[in-house]
């Protein structure tokens, strides 16, 4: 999709969708803790969980930097509506770049056309998110047999298939590292739903553990020690791109309703938006949400392009986007008041679902060591 009248109507599409049934869909995530099945089907019907494929797949072919316009707004809705349009919008990417042409058809063609869940499976509890992953596998003749554990695992629980990553026994390092899309119904594999979280409630979260589950090695993406190009090339870099623009699409509902607030709330004769302090503390908002937007569609653009900075702006982008999203979403709340902080305000949604983006793909603290290593030369 190139031309520019029919991306702006789809941009006021999704805007009118986010705002109309996305906000019933939010009311009933929240009330029933979970996310239904006809928020699924609809935002595959729609056409949203393939827009940023490629054309020839299925997908409607958006450019990534156009495709993050879309994330902002998807962003301003709630958390789990948002975290099913990012995921499956970008696990395709991943699979797609070492697959042959029996994987693609196998795998990424059906996820694409949302025949097929996949949960990218890298987080274990006794280690990191990178080259110290412990689970291991196995092989005898044409299988694999995987030993660990997996956990923080997002739909997890309800997929067909774990893109999941883990490492030859006995290798170290980078090297051993493969990609497997292990069946979500092999044998020897204990699935347990995670407790509620605090924020993005409804989606499922899911620990994983596996004793010498089965798993063809037809089913490895690219050769053993290419695990974790698979991760992070083909899906992390892009998705902390996606998760700083979901920060500021957060950002940007927590300051329209701060702005509407402010607008409304009358104390002591005064409206909040007439007090300079408030004003203030708007117009900081507005500045912090523009500058995050811009340094993200900037990583955005330099992925596209292929630069080799691509992998360090993209962690610029997500850890200042983060930052920008705490300072403010607190201030947000603070313009509500005491008010605020009840369910009953919209705000108390947001300002929880902000909490989890410290999280997704990466701590600010592993974003800070990605980009260390890029300023030290590393």
């Amino acid at each position: 999709m190139n031309d520019d009248e029919e991306f702006e109507a789809l941009r006021r599409e999704v805007e009118e969708f986010v705002r109309g049934p996305g906000e019933r869909y939010a009311e009933q995530i929240e009330a029933e803790n979970r996310v239904p099945e006809s928020l699924w089907t609809e935002l595959r019907d729609r056409g949203y969980l393939r827009l940023a494929a490629p054309q020839e797949y299925g997908g409607r072919g958006l450019q990534f930097s156009k495709y993050l316009e879309l994330v902002e707004l998807f962003a301003m809705s709630h958390a789990s509506l948002r975290m099913i349009v990012h995921v499956v919008n970008g696990i395709w990417r991943a699979i797609d770049q070492l697959a042959t042409d029996e994987q693609r058809k196998k795998f990424v063609l059906p996820q694409v056309a949302g025949d097929i869940r996949v949960a990218f499976t890298l987080t274990e509890p006794t280690a990191g998110t990178g080259a110290d992953i412990r689970s291991t596998v196995v092989r005898d003749g044409d299988t694999y047999y995987l030993t660990g554990e997996k956990h923080l695992i997002t739909f997890g629980v309800r997929c067909d298939y774990w893109l999941l990553f883990a490492r030859v026994a006995g290798t170290t390092g980078k090297d051993g590292t493969v990609a497997l899309m292990v069946d979500r119904h092999s044998p020897n594999v204990v699935v347990k739903e995670m407790s509620p979280s605090m924020g993005v409630r409804g989606t499922d979260h899911a620990h994983l553990i596996f004793r010498e589950t089965p798993v063809p090695v037809a089913n490895r993406l690219g050769a053993e020690g290419e695990g974790l190009d698979v991760a992070f090339g083909g899906f992390l870099t892009p998705s902390r791109i996606s998760v700083a623009m979901t920060c500021v699409g957060l950002a940007r509902r927590a300051q329209e309703l701060a702005v509407e607030y402010a607008k409304q709330r009358v104390t002591f004769g005064k409206r909040l938006a007439d007090r300079q302090v408030i004003a203030y503390a708007l117009a900081e908002n507005a500045t912090d949400i523009e500058a995050a937007r811009q340094l993200t569609l900037y990583a955005a653009r330099q992925w596209e392009s292929g630069a080799a900075d691509a992998l360090t702006l993209s962690s610029m982008a997500k850890l200042n986007a983060v930052d920008m999203l705490t300072r403010v979403t607190d201030k947000a709340l603070q313009i509500h008041g005491g008010i605020g902080y009840f369910q009953s305000s919209p705000i108390e949604r947001v300002y929880r679902d902000a909490r989890a983006q410290r999280f997704e793909e990466g701590t600010n603290e592993i974003q800070k060591t990605v980009i260390a290593r890029s300023v030290l030369g590393a």
